[in-house]
């Protein structure tokens, strides 16, 4: 279990020794620090493994991208924000 977030230099090597592993067949580790975009980005890179298309890599490097510039974070925050503004709407109509 990590005791603090990783810089940002350390999530940059964590996402290229994870990319690394997924190309070349290996596998991801828990507690890298990456967000769930970057993940599922490098999971579709391990699911095609051993014919991994470039889009599939320029996917993974996008997405951690939006981890860095905080643009992950923040569709995940408006996404959570339009579901809870759909609950509390459904909520009211029934009152």
């Amino acid at each position: 279990m990590r005791s603090r977030y990783p810089t940002d230099d350390e999530l940059r090597r964590n996402f290229e020794a994870e990319l690394a592993s997924v190309t070349t067949g290996g596998g991801l580790r828990s507690e890298t620090g990456l967000d769930v975009e970057t993940d599922a980005a490098l999971i579709a890179i391990a699911r095609a493994y051993p014919s991994v298309p470039q889009d599939l890599v320029a996917a993974a490097r996008a997405a951690f991208a939006g981890q860095l510039d905080g643009s992950n974070a923040a569709a995940r925050r408006a996404e959570l924000d339009r579901m809870i503004e759909e609950h509390n709407r459904r909520k009211h109509d029934r009152a």
